[in-house]
């Protein structure tokens, strides 16, 4: 039977653990592989992953690229202020005037300042990057457009790529407890497969791979395949539920390619394991998945929720890090392998001192 109290899926977490840096190589963290099929929890180094693989699986990675969404600046009117963007801007197709003004979607982001902000408020970030409050939502949610200066024929998103690389901050998560993020942040916050732009938070369990690694991988005969899903803010969110069931999800932009939907089909009818890497290359194949389990290309809005019950139709075994308490991501690896394994697999991890979160160590769990 399965449980959906919220507090069943909570579990002791010395504040010492949570990864506050990155290893020192990618590929120098630890894995726990925990492999329900046996019941058993294994340490091992996470090279190791290679010798889990057979040639006829496939990895399928989330190649969202995270982009530097925290913007310190002040308003026109006097005071600092802090915007981060919950979203990739898209660019206006027109732009307002020939002097190289180029203006920016209205975009929702989180604005930190002394004093509430107000429509019309003017935030800015840099001699030629600014922006404007066009609407306030609740909780400090701000709807803005970007107003940013190039010359007549600077293309619009390198004119934004542009401001947000010499003005941005790499968004880290609430628990890294940091003044701010480092110049070495926008390497290792970031995974060396990212190519597609728009997450505000990265797909961490790829933060262990490296291109050797990954070429090995291919040499072993072993598929890849990618997905993307552009990671929110909305990741973080607490469950406030005592029944984790009534929990609203948040939602996030995916697209599967019509080459990557095919190639998972054809390693699933040839037998092959289909190994997801991260919680949300899980969310993005199962959303894609038909009820006969044929995933299908195209994109939209996922607001796939999964938790104890839920029939994976795609996903056999999956590579992630760990989880916070309480947290709609523990509830996702809780389905695939079961509360009690997942539970007895932290318990373990805790004892063993690995070390949690975006910059920790990682998991991977073998179900089928």
């Amino acid at each position: 039977m399965h449980t959906y109290h919220l507090a069943d899926y909570d579990y002791d977490l010395p504040e010492e653990l949570i990864a506050q840096q990155p290893a020192a190589r990618r590929d120098a963290s630890r894995l726990l592989v925990c492999d329900s099929r046996g019941d058993t929890l294994v340490d091992r180094r996470f090279p190791d992953f290679l010798d889990l693989l057979q040639p006829e699986d496939l990895l399928v990675f989330n190649d969202t690229r995270v982009f530097p969404a925290r913007l310190p600046g002040r308003k026109a009117s006097g005071g600092k202020v802090e915007l981060l963007l919950l979203e990739y801007p898209r660019m206006a197709a027109a732009s307002p005037a020939p002097a190289g003004l180029r203006q920016s979607e209205p975009a929702w982001g989180l604005l930190k300042s002394s004093k509430g902000p107000r429509v019309g408020n003017i935030l800015v970030f840099g001699e030629d990057c600014r922006a404007e409050v066009v609407a306030v939502g609740e909780g400090g949610q701000v709807r803005v457009r970007l107003e940013l200066n190039g010359t007549a024929t600077t293309d619009p998103a390198t004119l934004l790529d542009d401001c947000l690389a010499r003005y941005g901050r790499m968004p880290l998560p609430p628990y890294i407890k940091r003044q701010q993020a480092t110049a070495a942040d926008r390497t290792r916050y970031q995974t060396v497969y990212a190519r597609e732009t728009g997450a505000v938070a990265a797909p961490t369990a790829g933060l262990h791979f490296t291109e050797n690694l990954l070429a090995e991988i291919r040499q072993k005969g072993v598929k890849q395949a990618q997905v993307t899903l552009h990671v929110g803010y909305g990741t973080f969110a607490p469950v406030r539920c005592s029944d984790i069931r009534k929990h609203a999800i948040h939602a996030e932009d995916y697209t599967i390619s019509p080459a990557n939907a095919a190639l998972v089909n054809q390693v699933r009818a040839a037998g092959g394991k289909i190994w997801a890497v991260g919680t949300t290359s899980v969310r993005a194949l199962e959303a894609a998945a038909g009820a006969d389990g044929q995933v299908q290309a195209g994109g939209g809005r996922c607001s796939l929720y999964i938790y104890p019950g839920y029939d994976f139709r795609v996903v056999d075994n999956l590579l992630t890090n760990f989880h916070l308490p309480r947290s709609s991501l523990l509830f996702l690896v809780s389905a695939l392998a079961g509360r009690e394994t997942i539970m007895r697999a932290y318990r373990h991890a805790v004892q063993e001192r690995y070390r949690f979160f975006s910059y920790g160590d990682a998991m991977a769990i073998m179900v089928r």
